[in-house]
């Protein structure tokens, strides 16, 4: 940490296993629960259905493409490590639900594979901001600041793969390129001081947990009015990715020691960067044992 600005750099030090799936896997259900019931209540499917059951073939999230688990994966790291570790501000750092539900595109696609399995295809990720997780003072139940983020996961993490996700793709005649500058910097230094998330939160916690969050509700409402006197953003770049091969032990691709210079927003900025050794069955095998599954 230097001043407002934090890196974590987290590496694998155990062979994935089938201990490592059943430590993640009470994590990952209770990050995805809240979505399950609404997509599978949209499309129609019990929660728990028997193996030979319509639509037991749809179920939230196992069966979605592998691209979409594996940007899925990288939200609930950022929420798991978002709540374990210290990050810049020293804050306490609370995820009443996962915004998930707001996957539109999500809810569709099981709607449709429910009553056609053969239509299966990739889809697009969730719109808006994707991590929201709220610091309330523990005297007055009030939200007193908020941090948002962007999680990102790519099976081949390297230099050349991180430049691109964080800058954009090269553009321009030959001789001439110039980075696209639509990036993760550009999301994050664009990023509203109050944005949609912290809509779609306070919405759920009136849904979900009206009496447990009164007074967080009582200061998003003021916070949310437009015009409004905005809570304090503290802002988060997760990024998750199998070792490159020439990537030395301990060795970071985001700067640690002070605010990138492409960051503008000025606001206090953590990153974190997850090196995983076969991230990829990883993935699979926690979203495939997701609720009973094998």
């Amino acid at each position: 940490m230097n001043g407002s600005y934090g890196h974590l750099l987290f590496e694998q030090a155990i062979p994935n296993d089938q201990a490592v799936v059943d430590e993640l896997r009470p994590y990952f259900e209770s990050a995805h629960l809240d979505a399950r019931e609404v997509f599978h209540r949209t499309a129609r499917i019990d929660l728990h259905p028997d193996a030979g059951a319509p639509g037991a073939h749809a179920q939230y999230p196992t069966c979605l493409p592998p691209t979409a688990k594996k940007g899925l994966f990288g939200e609930v790291m950022t929420g798991l490590m978002t709540q374990a570790y210290q990050f810049i501000g020293g804050h306490q750092w609370t995820i009443p639900v996962f915004l998930f539900r707001y996957h539109a595109e999500a809810e569709a696609y099981i709607f449709d594979l429910a009553r056609d399995p053969p239509r299966v295809r990739e889809i697009s990720g969730r719109h808006g901001n994707d991590f929201i997780a709220l610091a309330i003072d523990p005297a007055s139940g009030e939200v007193v600041r908020f941090i948002a983020g962007e999680a990102k996961w790519r099976a081949d993490l390297t230099p050349s793969v991180m430049d691109t996700m964080m800058f954009g793709e090269w553009t321009g005649p030959a001789g001439a390129r110039v980075r696209s500058n639509d990036g993760v910097w550009n999301e994050i230094n664009r990023g509203l001081r109050t944005p949609q998330g912290l809509e779609q939160m306070h919405r759920l916690l009136c849904e979900k947990a009206r009496d447990d969050y009164a007074e967080a509700i009582v200061s998003l409402d003021r916070a949310l009015l437009i015009g409004g006197y905005p809570l304090p953003r503290t802002d988060l770049v997760f990024v998750a990715g199998n070792r490159a091969a020439r990537r030395a032990q301990g060795q970071t691709y985001l700067p640690t020691n002070s605010h990138p210079v492409e960051y503008t927003a000025g606001r206090p900025l953590q990153v974190v960067e997850l090196v995983l050794e076969g991230g990829v069955d990883l993935i699979e095998s926690l979203y495939r044992s997701l609720w009973g599954g094998r």
